[in-house]
């Protein structure tokens, strides 16, 4: 059962996790959508999670003890696709040894959920127009026509508007599309729903792993929200997994150097974003292990980091070095070596 809760909704036991105002926005509109049969198209950037939409809105409405079925546009060859929307008869083609049904039938009294429609070929298209418009449609080899009820949602990752105007996918099946539209906002715009995301995935992964994490710091978060996260909520979420398994402790560690690969071109604002938050993180660590740079308990090992690497990060975000207390502890050794006495204070 679907059940509301104070940052999101839980739908097929997957929780869709925002309180920003551009998502609780989405949020209100499932539940004015659910009610109608309109198709509804849902556009937005890969990773934005629209897959569960489609589900919230399935299962928000009369239709919720249907069947949801789905079908990717463009995981299909294109020459199958037909055969996938409306089913064949026997012999058909080659190697069509039964009689099968395709989706638009296996979603019957339900909701079919076409991913990536503006994938799907140009050929095909009006056959998927009439299904849409009359709800009828033949299989493949034969003349019986079967009608249905169904109510389909799509999802586009493409600017269809755009495809449309380059004759690359149909106007008059756009609009039918189009009836009721939801642009999903990428998660650069939703940066107040990270910490909730953040906190989601960790709970969620960590059970996964039985690895308990219990505290995600502060400037943890911090670098988390300054990065662009090109791949929305499935980069995000891929991410915290790799965290959470490289994570020794039970307080959750970013590999660094991973985010900072998975940084595209950022605008400079981002930049000077993104240095102020891994400069902190950076100083927090030191503090953390009384400004040890090098050594099995200093910094550069907490961060994953050569030590070499570290200090140049550091003089590079202007952070000098500190002596530790271990260090100065070590005060008073001038006889011993001074490779000893270097190694004393974790400089290696």
């Amino acid at each position: 059962m679907q059940r509301q809760i104070e940052r999101g909704i839980t739908v097929m036991s997957q929780e869709i996790v925002g309180q920003s105002p551009a998502f609780q926005q989405v949020l209100n509109l499932i539940g004015v959508i659910a009610k109608s049969d309109s198709v509804t198209l849902i556009q937005g950037e890969t990773g934005t999670g629209k897959e569960l939409i489609a589900q919230a809105i399935h299962q928000q409405s009369s239709r919720s003890h249907g069947p949801f079925v789905k079908l990717s546009c463009a995981a299909i060859p294109g020459p199958l696709l037909e055969s996938e929307f409306f089913g064949h008869e026997r012999g058909a083609f080659t190697g069509a040894c039964t009689q099968t049904k395709g989706r638009f039938q296996q979603a019957h009294k339900g909701t079919l959920f076409l991913d990536e429609i503006g994938d799907l070929p140009l050929e095909l298209q009006p056959k998927l127009l009439r299904a849409l418009q009359e709800q009828e449609f033949e299989r493949l080899g034969s003349s019986q026509t079967i009608r249905v009820d169904v109510r389909v949602v799509a999802a586009a990752n493409q600017d269809l508007a755009e495809l449309v105007a380059k004759k690359q996918f149909r106007a008059d099946l756009y609009y039918r599309l189009n009836v009721i539209p939801i642009c999903l906002p990428p998660l650069r715009e939703r940066v107040q729903d990270i910490p909730l995301l953040v906190d989601f995935f960790v709970r969620k992964l960590s059970a996964r792993f039985h690895k308990p994490i219990d505290a995600i710091p502060d400037d943890v978060m911090a670098l988390l929200k300054a990065h662009d996260w090109p791949g929305n909520i499935r980069e995000l979420q891929n991410f915290i997994e790799r965290a959470v398994v490289f994570s020794a402790e039970s307080v959750l560690r970013l590999p660094l150097t991973d985010l900072k690969q998975m940084t595209k071109q950022p605008s400079t604002s981002a930049s000077r974003t993104l240095a102020d938050a891994e400069r902190e993180h950076i100083l927090e660590v030191l503090r953390q292990t009384d400004w040890l740079i090098g050594g099995l308990n200093g910094a550069a090992t907490r961060l994953g980091l050569p030590r070499t690497t570290l200090v140049y990060k550091m003089r590079k975000l202007g952070i000098e070095a500190r002596r530790s207390h271990r260090a100065r502890s070590v005060r008073g050794t001038g006889d011993r070596p001074a490779a000893e006495r270097f190694a004393a204070m974790g400089t290696f």
